[in-house]
């Protein structure tokens, strides 16, 4: 052993360096974040607590922040929370309305599209035809009675001429019978006039036709029961390209 030699020294070895401070705070095992986010979430349950509590289906957007601000330590943080609560489907804001029950407006939009839409099974597309089947029967019956009042028209108009001759040449003179056809035409055009107040529609043939067309439709779906709102809500189901043309008509 070399006893006379120099003795180890320890005067420049240096205790390691504590290791580098974390970026991030530790509380035990749970770090700060986690700890703000477990805080934000008993925030946000809160919220959603008191919202269960207001029996109303629906409030204001205004309402719903203050409410939201009643957890909060300030506006900004509140509507953060509002939009974090609209984004996870706890409710639904449209515009400033805030729907409170999501899946009660789920639910009534699904009622809502499945009775719009009708499937091919569906039975109410047999009561459907039954219905076009009377209907188609009820405009041909009206079209026959509207067609049958124009040529009682058209014979009570020749049976006016004949009259007139009749009265001009043979029994009357022209001198006569002159104002008699201006008062006659004259009260022609004032039936005319007061059609056209009536219905808004030039006073036409096809006016006169599709008027009395409708007026007897009506008449006949009253008698045979038909339900006509019943019918349209059918259609708009199973014809919704098509809906846009009307019920009354050919």
């Amino acid at each position: 052993m070399n006893i006379t030699g120099e003795r180890i020294r320890f005067e420049g070895l240096a205790p390691p360096a504590p290791a580098p401070a974390t970026a991030v705070e530790t509380t035990g095992r749970i770090t700060v974040n986690d700890a703000k986010k477990i805080l934000k979430f008993a925030q946000v349950e809160k919220v959603r607590s008191r919202l269960r509590e207001i029996p109303m289906n629906s409030i204001s957007y205004n309402k719903f922040v203050e409410i939201c601000n009643e957890f909060c330590s300030n506006r900004e943080q509140s509507l953060d929370f509002a939009k974090m609560l609209d984004e996870s489907g706890s409710v639904i804001v449209l515009g400033d309305v805030v729907f409170l029950r999501p899946h009660q407006v789920a639910k009534s939009m699904d009622k809502l599209i499945s009775e719009s839409i009708g499937s091919p099974n569906d039975p109410r597309k047999r009561e459907l035809e039954h219905m076009e089947k009377q209907k188609s029967v009820i405009d041909q019956k009206a079209q026959s009675l509207a067609k049958g009042e124009l040529y009682c028209g058209l014979g009570f108009l020749v049976l006016q001429t004949l009259g007139f001759m009749r009265l001009t040449f043979w029994e009357l003179t022209w001198d006569v019978m002159e104002p008699i056809c201006f008062f006659v035409t004259s009260l022609h055009f004032a039936l005319a006039y007061g059609f056209f107040l009536r219905t808004s529609k030039e006073p036409t043939f096809e006016g006169f036709f599709q008027r009395r067309f409708k007026v007897k439709q009506k008449k006949l779906m009253k008698v045979q029961n038909f339900d006509l709102e019943k019918y349209n809500k059918l259609r708009k189901a199973f014809y919704p390209t098509y809906y846009n043309q009307p019920c009354f008509g050919f």
